[in-house]
């Protein structure tokens, strides 16, 4: 049985549903999965499928930027306070507090300007956030659930990644056995275990949902 999002999955969670009535209509891909399951991999290979006419939108974070990340492209960093202020003004479709001072949110503004451009949209949002863009979509998204072989292989993966310390991998591993309790709240399931195959598996449930009218 399907049961809602609670406290125990984010210790503070806001959510603002917002009327999508005036929006142009596209459809919606939304990936989510534990932080090291390969989801953001994923999401560029399925970005790159022309045929899909997907365009990604951009997430809000308050964290801070990784030496990787390229603003606006990976993220829209902003501060707590600017993030507040945005949340104020419901600027946001969903939001979170997923750690202390660590809000992610979704723009309105990212998906009309997708929809507006006649593109269907890409999400890579964490696991509360797919729950709630599908809730508020509804049959014009299709919610994917990545996920991991096992957690010991999410463990090694996010160990490899050297970016965060022991305590923080920990804290990871914990929210992730959380996450993986929700899976059965999304459309698909795909296994990530051999990137070509979850690549190809993807690439099938999307390909027959962008068909379906």
């Amino acid at each position: 049985m399907n049961v809602a999002p609670d406290e125990s999955l984010h210790p503070k969670i806001g959510i603002t549903f917002a009327t999508l009535v005036n929006m142009p209509k596209g459809k919606a891909i939304i990936f989510s999965a534990p932080s090291g399951a390969g989801k953001t991999t994923l999401v560029r290979h399925i970005v790159g499928m022309e045929d899909f006419n997907l365009s990604f939108s951009v997430s809000a974070t308050s964290r801070q930027k990784r030496e990787h990340e390229i603003e606006g492209t990976d993220y829209h960093f902003i501060s707590v306070a600017e993030f507040k202020q945005k949340v104020v003004a419901e600027e946001f479709l969903e939001w979170q507090e997923v750690y202390k001072d660590q809000f992610y949110g979704t723009l309105k503004s990212e998906i009309e300007k997708i929809w507006v451009s006649g593109r269907n949209v890409i999400f890579d949002v964490d696991v509360v956030g797919g729950i709630n863009l599908k809730k508020i979509i509804g049959g014009k998204a299709l919610a994917i659930f990545l996920q991991p072989p096992s957690i010991e292989a999410l463990q090694l993966r996010l160990r490899n990644r050297s970016t965060e310390t022991t305590e923080k991998i920990a804290m990871r591993i914990a929210k992730a056995k959380n996450e993986l309790t929700f899976s059965n709240q999304f459309d698909v399931i795909i296994v990530n275990d051999v990137l070509a195959v979850a690549q190809e598996e993807t690439e099938k449930k999307i390909r027959e949902f962008l068909k379906f009218e």
